[in-house]
């Protein structure tokens, strides 16, 4: 089988009701996100001309437009902790969410969002998303 990974960067504040830590309040991060797909057929014979699974270009079009456009540089909330603190209801970059935007909440938003923009013959087996330089969360749908 073979892999094709391209790599995004996004910026996105967040808080974690119900945490016990410092997390708990409103901060951002610089997060790194993986995208590894994969073709049905690639991997069993030479690929035809012009020898690509899938284009890295149309990778980062769909990513791009189903994941960084909606992510980067907003306010990701619970509407628990809005519920609890109602006087962050107003910016107009705030994304609300039913759950807590963690590191692994936003990997199955990821999933959820991409599995519906990608073409039939591109499989998505992988995603990672950095939360920090040494903190990650891994999502693995496919071997």
């Amino acid at each position: 089988m073979i892999r094709l990974t391209k790599i995004f960067t996004f910026e996105t504040a967040h808080a974690l009701y119900g945490y016990d830590g410092p997390c708990k309040d409103i901060h951002g991060h610089s997060y790194e996100l993986h995208v590894t797909l994969t073709s049905p057929e690639a991997g069993e014979d030479y690929i035809p001309s012009p020898g690509i699974a899938f284009d890295f270009k149309e990778i980062k079009r769909i990513v791009n437009s189903a994941i960084i456009k909606t992510l980067d540089h907003k306010l990701i909330l619970s509407s628990a902790f809005l519920k609890n603190n109602p006087a962050f209801s107003s910016p107009e970059n705030l994304l609300v969410w039913e759950a807590e935007p963690s590191a692994e909440n936003m990997l199955i938003y990821i999933k959820k969002k991409l599995s519906e923009h990608l073409p039939n013959e591109v499989i998505l087996v992988y995603l990672k998303l950095y939360e920090t330089k040494n903190s990650y969360a891994e999502l693995c749908l496919k071997i």
